[in-house]
């Protein structure tokens, strides 16, 4: 337990703004897994994509922050693709 706890201090140490944005990230794309795991039979993307927007969107700054390359990549992929989407729901 003590090795996860320093983890964490790191992480919001090492940047506090990164390790905010991570955090929000992290909440929105659980939040937005739950509610697509739980309606599954009958998905309600108008609930949970723009859970997962906010969430790709948070990731992105907290990766660009952080300067992580990669995790930048992704998440302008998943950024993308959640705002197509939200396109298509809402216009």
């Amino acid at each position: 337990m003590n090795k996860l706890i320093k983890f964490f201090k790191e992480s919001y140490n090492s940047n506090p703004v990164a390790f905010y944005l991570e955090m929000i990230s992290a909440i929105t794309v659980i939040i937005g897994s739950a509610i697509l795991t739980y309606t599954v039979l009958a998905p309600r993307p108008d609930l949970f994509i723009p859970f997962y927007w906010i969430g790709s969107v948070t990731g992105f700054f907290g990766a660009y922050y952080r300067k992580a390359a990669w995790v930048m990549v992704l998440t302008t992929w998943f950024t993308a693709m959640n705002t197509i989407a939200l396109w298509r729901l809402f216009l």
